[in-house]
């Protein structure tokens, strides 16, 4: 899987897994293993060993990656969950892809 319907920035929403129905914000997308990292999502307890002297170790609770066909981009127009559609827009006489919402009532453009 080498291209994602999601970029950095974006705001989705879990579809299913745990967290299903939680929104966040897209921090880190990873297209080469197809998972991405979302703000307050998938929140895992990670063991951290002090590597400085006086430095404290512990346990640390940090978002964790998880695979991006679980979440869905929420359009920032209607403000609902939707699939992501493609158009080409003439923009300063260059040809310029953009994302659409696929919402039949909606269909807003969006970076």
């Amino acid at each position: 899987m080498s291209k994602l319907h999601v970029k950095t920035g974006d705001q989705v929403v879990v579809i299913n897994g745990k967290d299903r129905g939680a929104r966040g914000k897209v921090l880190q997308v990873s297209p080469s293993e197809g998972k991405v990292i979302v703000e307050g999502i998938n929140i895992v307890s990670k063991h951290v060993k002090p590597r400085r002297m006086g430095e404290q170790g512990g346990i640390i609770k940090a978002e964790s990656a998880l695979y991006a066909s679980k979440v869905q981009l929420i359009c920032p127009k209607c403000g609902r969950p939707t699939r992501v559609g493609h158009v080409f827009v003439e923009e300063k006489g260059a040809m310029k892809k953009m994302r659409v919402c696929k919402k039949a009532d909606c269909g807003a453009k969006f970076e």
